[in-house]
């Protein structure tokens, strides 16, 4: 993403103008490094614009603030309240999740404690996807609630109700299915409309990969959906998981593919 990109993102995501998007980014990239160390600044510094570098310069010892003094100093620092200063934070962090990368990313939010969660999970949450070249499957590509709903409707040739029911029911399997980590990475190439199932996949888990069989996969599936044969069940995966495989691009599909056994390529199998 670019200096422009960014500061348009923060200002949407923030509630703020645009003109005020520039100055607020900067002066919350340097707040959040001061917390940060010289080498991870430093890996960082080269997926920023040329604009940003200069915001995230510390001199001196690495700070050890936590998530309430950073919002404290971004209150104190914008003239805003507490409201105000939470959402330039996560505008913030969502921009810089989109700009650069989940790995940098998560690097960097590895050095925060843990009371950053909140602020870290809502950035993931609303960070617009990663741009890539158009038509590159490995990228995927930007897709509404509506259309991936349609598309699940196609391959398994049902209604829209059944194929709203069956998206919302595999995802949700897929969230208890693979780990919470991975699970974040597809989140924001999804529509928004979809991440309540990712979480209630999650929740049901506690974070944690269950060792769920291809059998155990579908009958869970079919239970959440509500039909009453798994011949239905593994036929909405296979059209769900080759839906998600275009949205969210090859490189993700696969990831989240690599902690599936040997048996679930019935459900993955090459387009």
């Amino acid at each position: 993403m670019d200096y422009q990109g960014f500061i348009e993102t923060v200002a949407r995501l923030a509630g703020i103008p645009l003109e005020q998007a520039g100055p607020v980014s900067c002066l919350t990239l340097h707040t959040l490094a001061q917390r940060i160390s010289t080498g991870e600044l430093e890996d960082l510094a080269p997926h920023l614009p040329p604009e940003l570098r200069q915001c995230i310069e510390r001199e001196g010892p690495v700070a050890t603030f936590d998530a309430d003094e950073f919002l404290r100093r971004l209150e104190e620092h914008t003239h805003t309240d507490r409201r105000i200063a939470e959402g330039v934070g996560v505008a913030v962090l969502a921009a810089l999740w989109t700009t650069v990368g989940p790995k940098e990313f998560h690097d960097l939010c590895s050095q925060l404690t843990k009371d950053f969660g909140p602020l870290v999970e809502a950035a993931e949450l609303h960070a617009p996807p990663r741009p890539g070249p158009e038509g590159d499957p490995r990228f995927g590509r930007p897709m509404s609630y509506d259309e991936f709903v349609r598309q699940v409707a196609v391959r398994a040739a049902t209604d829209l109700e059944t194929a709203r029911k069956a998206t919302e029911a595999v995802l949700e399997t897929l969230a208890m299915r693979v780990t919470a980590g991975q699970i974040n990475d597809l989140r924001p190439r999804l529509p928004r409309e979809l991440h309540p199932a990712l979480d209630r996949g999650m929740t049901r888990s506690h974070g944690q990969a269950l060792p769920l069989t291809l059998e155990e996969f579908v009958r869970e599936v079919t239970a959440r959906e509500g039909i009453s044969t798994t011949k239905d069940g593994l036929k909405h995966a296979q059209a769900v998981l080759a839906v998600l495989r275009e949205a969210v691009g090859e490189k993700e599909f696969q990831d989240t593919n690599a902690q599936l056994p040997d048996e679930y390529r019935v459900l993955v199998a090459a387009r």
